[in-house]
């Protein structure tokens, strides 16, 4: 479509020209003494016309004559930027390829070029500051991977001192980027607090970066810096860093290790009160949690008070806990200490046990607590068929080992012996 409005319009140019041309009688007379010249004024358009193209065309040609100076050094300083860039594209490519003594040659070499081409009075690459820090971070990672510290931190001090603080954002960019790997290499190097101090020194928006965090996280740990580490995991957590079930695994476990690492009551309840709400509604952390204070002689109601919504949640969805956690919850509980039980436990762990009268564990802990209560009977009732019935060892012996206290107390040697017996028995099997 152009093209034919472009011949419609040189056809009508065409035309336009045929009309004026041949209709047009005018003269132009020069008068020179003594002669008298006279031409066609069609003649004189079409040498004027001549002349100007013909004028035009000299002066484009003595411009670009006058040019090629400065096209030539023009093409010497882009053949050397060609190369320069070219040298910085080698370096890069044989780091990645594992040819770290080569790759720091030719980041060396892309080095020397920019100072030879800055040398020149060429005028300066645009970003010229970037690609030597990027030269000087190929050559200190490549340094790093031969194990040449010294000569790593030179090329990474220098590394910083071509991307300043207050630079572009590229700049700025690139600086929190070196950072990071200097944070990286003190891992390797397994120094934690060089790397904590690094991660340190980045600006509050870098330091909540993904990678700022996976850093953090590892110095943290390494460092045994626990109650760091989980806070950087809660982070990571919710910058869905990991799939949800591996940032929950993580989660519980720095907060076990937390748990376990305190050295009083109340520590440990400081500890819980820090946690989230969704952390303390883990099973494994609440017993776990539970188990330590009872250990450390924490209150009895205290530990009964943490095991509540582990308690609620086994009866409310009877699969929730896996049979290692209900196992421990029913030591927890007897750990606590079952003599000073108040009614509303004695009638939680009683409906438990009518309601799930197949759950061996629920009858030990509800034998256990008649047991403690004087309910001599009801208690070697429960604690008999619980123990036909429990497949942990340690609960097994325990249930028999009550029974023959009772067949003692009642005067029943034959039972008491026989119970002993297999108290004993099952005594060994535990690992």
């Amino acid at each position: 479509m152009r093209a034919a409005l472009w011949l419609l319009s040189l056809f009508a140019v065409a035309v336009a020209v045929a009309l004026f041309a041949g209709n047009n009688q005018g003269t132009v007379t020069l008068y020179w003494p003594p002669y008298r010249i006279d031409l066609s004024l069609n003649l004189v358009l079409l040498l004027l016309a001549c002349s100007f193209a013909i004028w035009h065309a000299a002066l484009r040609a003595l411009a670009a004559l006058l040019e090629l100076p400065r096209q030539a050094r023009r093409w010497r300083q882009q053949q050397k930027e060609r190369a320069m860039h070219g040298a910085l594209l080698d370096a890069l490519t044989h780091m990645l390829g594992g040819r770290f003594l080569r790759a720091r040659k030719t980041a060396a070499a892309a080095l020397a070029q920019e100072q030879a081409l800055a040398a020149s009075g060429a005028a300066a690459t645009p970003h010229a500051r970037q690609l030597r820090a990027l030269a000087h971070m190929i050559a200190a990672e490549s340094s790093h991977a031969l194990q040449d510290r010294a000569l790593r931190e030179s090329h990474w001090h220098r590394a910083l001192q071509q991307t300043p603080a207050g630079g572009s954002a590229n700049e700025q960019e690139l600086r929190e980027g070196i950072q990071m790997r200097a944070a990286h290499w003190s891992l390797d190097e397994r120094d934690p607090d060089a790397a904590l101090e690094r991660l340190a020194a980045l600006s509050q928006g870098a330091a909540r970066r993904t990678l700022a965090l996976r850093i953090k996280l590892r110095a943290a740990r390494l460092a045994r810096q626990t109650q760091e580490a989980l806070d950087t995991a809660r982070l990571l957590g919710k910058h869905r860093a990991f799939s949800p079930d591996a940032a929950q695994s993580l989660v519980r476990s720095l907060a076990t290790e937390l748990i376990h690492g305190a050295r009083d009551s109340a520590q440990l309840q400081q500890i819980w009160q820090g946690l989230e709400s969704a952390e303390r509604q883990m099973p494994e952390l609440a017993i776990h949690a539970a188990r330590q204070l009872a250990a450390l002689g924490g209150a009895a109601s205290q530990v009964r008070a943490w095991l509540l919504p582990v308690w609620e949640r086994m009866l409310e969805q009877p699969g929730a806990l896996t049979d290692q956690h209900a196992l421990m919850l029913v030591q927890t509980l007897e750990a606590a200490g079952l003599d000073a039980l108040d009614a509303a436990w004695l009638a939680r762990i009683e409906s438990a046990q009518q309601a799930q009268p197949r759950d061996a564990r629920l009858q030990y802990l509800a034998g256990m607590a008649c047991l403690k209560h004087q309910l001599w009977g009801k208690s070697q009732q429960l604690l008999t068929q619980a123990s036909q019935q429990l497949t942990d060892a340690s609960l097994r012996a325990s249930a028999w080992r009550h029974l023959a206290e009772l067949a003692e107390q009642r005067g029943d040697d034959s039972a008491a012996a026989s119970a002993w017996k297999k108290a004993a028995g099952k005594a060994l099997e535990e690992p």
